[in-house]
């Protein structure tokens, strides 16, 4: 059993992490700036509400954990604020010795070796391009982390969304940087299997300091 510490733990990916782990049998901890409805709490999981922006308080989880998921989104009062405490993150790993893991998102993904990043596509909607660029610059810090600093990074399927939900199905396909499409060049996965995904690499490491992508 690990302990494990999700930011992010009430949103659209977090909150089905906590769910998964949890089931599993994990001590988990929820971590969020507000609390959740008593409909949405899992049994079992600690929820707590600070301010990861706070050095002292993302300390205080960090040090209490095994593994720390950062499953922040860069939006609302958060854009321009995952980058800083995720590079927080990256040092306290460093220094505890945790396991880092983070939800990059498919806008640095590729369509082809070579190719350009989703997000510099011209079709890439403009809404997102912000928090696709700094999500960006956070796998650029996770690759330039010490080498002793035991990351890895997620990036669901570019349909990946509370926009559509889908069921959990029980399975998922990985690769590396390359979007992954099904045979009718649709790339999806819900956060039921992203979520088994996340926690089959916490229980069976097989990507160590290294980004990986997520779809059927």
């Amino acid at each position: 059993m690990a302990r494990i510490s999700v930011l992010g733990g009430t949103g659209y990916a977090g909150a089905a992490i906590v769910a998964e782990a949890a089931r599993r049998g994990h001590q988990v901890r929820s971590v969020s700036r507000s609390a959740p409805d008593a409909a949405q709490r899992v049994p079992a999981v600690a929820y707590l509400h600070g301010s990861v922006a706070d050095p002292v308080f993302l300390e205080s989880v960090s040090a209490d954990s095994d593994v720390v998921i950062s499953a922040l989104s860069p939006r609302g009062p958060m854009l321009g604020q995952v980058r800083r405490v995720d590079d927080e993150l990256i040092s306290l790993a460093d220094k505890l010795g945790l396991r880092l893991g983070v939800i990059l998102g498919a806008g640095s993904l590729s369509t082809e070796p070579g190719g350009p990043r989703l997000a510099d596509l011209p079709s890439f909607p403009a809404a997102f391009k912000a928090e696709a660029d700094e999500m960006a610059q956070v796998l650029a810090d996770l690759q330039a982390s010490p080498v002793g600093v035991d990351w890895f990074g997620v990036s669901p399927a570019p349909g990946f969304g509370a926009f559509a939900p889908g069921a959990t199905l029980g399975r998922y396909r990985t690769g590396g940087d390359l979007v992954l499409s099904d045979e009718s060049g649709n790339s999806n996965i819900s956060a039921g299997d992203l979520a088994l995904a996340v926690v089959d690499e916490i229980e069976h490491p097989a990507h160590r300091r290294e980004r990986f992508t997520v779809a059927y």
